[in-house]
């Protein structure tokens, strides 16, 4: 999660016009190998946040040095990220290694450094999945599909958000930042690239973390926030990945609990199939 200040998205500027040309998320996380483990990797203007980088494409530059490691062993199952510090405009190293690996699960140790210091921290497992028995107790809300649900009329100011399609339909940023207390969190939305971009592992740990502060949603205040933690549950193998394509995801996300300058953040991912793709969690510190 990441500070802005209004919506936006649909139709936004983009650093790429042409289809020839690399997308901006792929020009993000592109890594440079400087031997067993380290990677060499720039911070991007077009994910730009208030203070540092838009956190989802931090995760995924982290995610992404474990995947194009040669020894990985299959795919994500669970990513965590801990966001020790923002990032400074520039070049950082990425420093990955498994730490164990078994006949089916991997443990990888990540770490994000820049001008000697450590800023994530982060822990993956990867694993060769297998068919078996499965079943769904999170259903997809019943919502309008994307192409009903217009894009907010109001652009961001801050860079990353015209990297996304955001159509909201319900819990969108407040109004007016009057301090009115709302019922609960709750945000509905659909999402994807923008420009539209084929889903895969990376693109999937970036769109856990488009939802706004929750507790911008609950007190309409522009409150100073900094994510200290996120994980990411991955449901979806690479050909349920491949199926979705570049179609729209339907996010949900809520809190539980604001509480001593920390609140939490529950959501999911869906496609527009219903399949359930991703479930993230978030610890958020808060300033007042």
């Amino acid at each position: 999660m990441s500070p802005v200040e209004s919506g936006g998205a649909a139709g936004a500027a983009t650093v790429t016009d042409a289809a020839d040309r690399v997308h901006a998320f792929d020009a993000a996380i592109a890594l440079a190998p400087q031997g067993e483990g380290e990677w060499h990797g720039h911070t991007s203007a077009a994910y730009a946040n208030m203070i540092g980088p838009f956190g989802g494409i931090t995760a995924a530059q982290a995610l992404h040095a474990v995947l194009r490691h040669p020894q990985r062993l299959g795919t994500p199952v669970a990513f965590t990220a801990n966001f020790a510090a923002a990032l400074a405009d520039g070049p950082f190293v990425v420093l990955a290694r498994p730490v164990r690996t078994n006949r089916s699960t991997q443990h990888w140790i990540v770490e994000m450094r820049q001008h000697d210091r450590t800023v994530l921290t982060a822990t993956a497992v990867t694993a060769l999945r297998r068919d078996t028995w499965g079943a769904t107790d999170v259903a997809m809300p019943g919502v309008p599909p994307p192409h009903e649900v217009p894009p907010p009329a109001r652009r961001g100011r801050v860079e990353w958000i015209h990297r996304y399609d955001m159509r909201f339909i319900v819990g969108g940023l407040p109004p007016a930042w009057d301090g009115a207390e709302g019922h609960n969190s709750r945000t509905q939305l659909w999402v994807r690239d923008h420009p539209a971009r084929p889903l895969d592992f990376t693109s999937l740990t970036a769109l856990a973390d488009v939802f706004f502060p929750r507790i911008w949603r609950r007190r309409a205040t522009m409150t100073p926030i900094g994510t200290v933690s996120m994980t990411i549950y991955f449901h979806a193998d690479e050909a349920q990945l491949q199926a979705t394509g570049a179609g729209y995801l339907l996010g949900q996300a809520q809190a539980q609990a604001f509480r001593s300058g920390y609140f939490d953040q529950t959501a999911q991912l869906w496609n527009e199939a219903g399949e359930l793709l991703a479930t993230t969690h978030q610890v958020v510190y808060y300033k007042e």
